[in-house]
């Protein structure tokens, strides 16, 4: 857990404050409360209203949306200093997802209303914000494209390769959610993603030991995701 009297220095290591001074981030700080959930607990349910942010400070997070047949699809799946829910904290409406803790779970809280008025005071932190929801954008645009447009081998390849860059382009990586939950992330069931993985190990692209998966051709790997 990070100190509040070291949490200007801790927020401007996140992505969503980064660039901005310790005394900008000092209001903030003085909005924000720390949250804490256990393994399983709801954070917030899909329309209850939105009554503000989160930055993840320890564990994970899922945010998921469930269809009217009861199909469960991974929205994001969240680590430290990672924030969602930024957007429904703006416009006011409803949060459009659900969250649950995947693990004891430490959360910074930012309430609507008074970052509001943060956002009118310091015009810096509202451009920030805009930067913040640029990301956003491009992200839901990329899901889209990831689901609309490519077969689940050609997901996984690029999930595989995320997950890679996200670690320093390693080329051994470890799978942190069960497959179900991936399959989810993929937007597809967990027989066809088995499938998937053996098509990918038997072609020499990877190969996989339990919940670690090692890039053996990553230029064939990217290939396959393009």
């Amino acid at each position: 857990m990070v100190h509040k009297s070291e949490l200007s220095q801790w927020l401007q290591t996140t992505l969503i404050f980064q660039g901005l001074s310790l005394e900008q981030l000092e209001p903030l700080v003085q909005i924000s409360q720390l949250q804490k959930f256990q393994k399983g607990e709801m954070i917030f349910i899909q329309d209850s209203e939105a009554t503000g942010f989160f930055v993840v400070q320890e564990g994970r997070v899922k945010v998921f949306k469930m269809a009217s047949n009861g199909k469960e699809q991974i929205m994001h799946l969240l680590g430290g200093r990672d924030y969602f829910a930024e957007v429904p904290a703006l416009d006011g409406k409803c949060f459009p997802a659900s969250a649950i803790a995947l693990e004891y779970t430490e959360l910074i809280f930012f309430p609507r209303l008074a970052f509001l008025e943060l956002l009118h005071q310091y015009p810096a932190i509202a451009i920030n914000m805009l930067m913040s929801l640029a990301t956003h954008s491009r992200k839901l645009a990329h899901m889209v494209e990831e689901l609309s447009c490519k077969d689940v081998p050609q997901r996984l390849a690029s999930y595989l390769l995320d997950l890679s860059d996200r670690d320093h382009q390693a080329n051994i990586i470890t799978l942190d959610v069960t497959k179900t939950q991936l399959a989810a992330t993929l937007g597809t069931i967990p027989a066809t993603l088995s499938r998937a993985l053996y098509r990918l190990s038997s072609e020499g692209l990877i190969a996989i030991n339990g919940a670690q998966i090692e890039l053996l051709d990553r230029d064939r790997l990217q290939e396959t995701s393009d």
